[in-house]
Parts: C-alpha cells; structure tokens; sequence
C-alpha cells in the first residue's frame, strides 16, 4: 500500500494571476509580461537547496497574498537556476490528473528558457533548465529545516 502523500503548510506569495513576481521576503523581484498560472507560495519550515524557502505551488483556484494553508504535496519538479537545483513542491486537495502534470512541466521548461534569458540580461551566468518531476519526500529529504538565524537567501535572484 503507497504511503499518503505528505502534508505541508504553504504561505502564498504569489496569487494566481498575478503579475508581480515576489520573493520569500515579500519585495518585487520583477513584473512579469505574463500571469502566474498556479498560486505560488513557500513552506516557511523548509530551506531548498538554494537557500531560500522551500518553494511550492498550490493547484485550483487563485488564493488571495498571504494565505496560509495545510495541503498534501503530490510531488515536485527541479528547476535548475544558474547550476543551483531548487525544487518546487506540487500541491492540492487532490492528485493532480496526468493533463496537469504535463501542464506543470510545460510551464517550467517554458519558465527555464526565460529565467535563462533574464539571467543573461542581469549577467548571471549558470545553467537553466526543467531538472523534471521527482517525488515530494525526495524534495522534502533534500530541503533542511528552517532555524531563527535565517534572515532570507545569501543567494541573489
């Protein structure tokens, strides 16, 4: 019998489609030509792999800035960002059907590309691409837990 799969609690940080994209910190990094497809957020106990919160996306209806909730998370996908994996957790209610996955994958691939030619821009050399999908408790194994002395990313995005 597979094991359920885990929960998480996620601050949103970015509505569904909204236009400014924000860091864990709450300021602007950019606007973006195009809406957010899927309510984006962090989980406040977790530090990914590039030192931030562990990032998380919350499938279904926009949710409003700054909401809290508790949902499953069904699994993840790797985003690579100038050679740093950051894994981004799937979450909803329920499963996400075979469509949505695809779907999800389609935009990180699509978001890679164009982090890849703003990253040009800013002149932040490094890889970019969609690392694909991996199980949530791998994502959650790789992340490590947030202690009072973090004060946001020593990384700059």
């Amino acid at each position: 019998m597979k094991a359920a799969p885990p929960e998480v609690d996620v601050v949103i940080e970015i509505p569904r489609g909204s236009f400014l994209k924000r860091g864990s910190t709450g300021s602007i990094d950019f606007i973006s030509p195009l809406p957010c497809p899927f309510n984006y957020g962090s989980v406040p106990q977790w530090l990914g792999l590039d030192d931030d919160l562990l990032d998380a996306l919350v499938l279904g209806p926009r949710l409003a800035l700054g909401t809290h909730l508790r949902v499953r998370a069904w699994g993840a996908v790797t985003l690579i960002d100038r050679g740093l994996s950051d894994d981004k957790l799937i979450c909803s209610e329920g499963a996400p059907s075979v469509a949505e996955c695809e779907r999800i994958l389609r935009f990180f691939r699509l978001y890679a590309r164009c982090k890849g030619l703003l990253n040009i821009w800013r002149r932040r050399p490094g890889l970019n691409a969609c690392g694909g999908w991996c199980e949530a408790t791998y994502a959650l194994a790789r992340a490590r837990p947030r202690n009072d002395s973090w004060a946001g990313s020593s990384i700059a995005f």
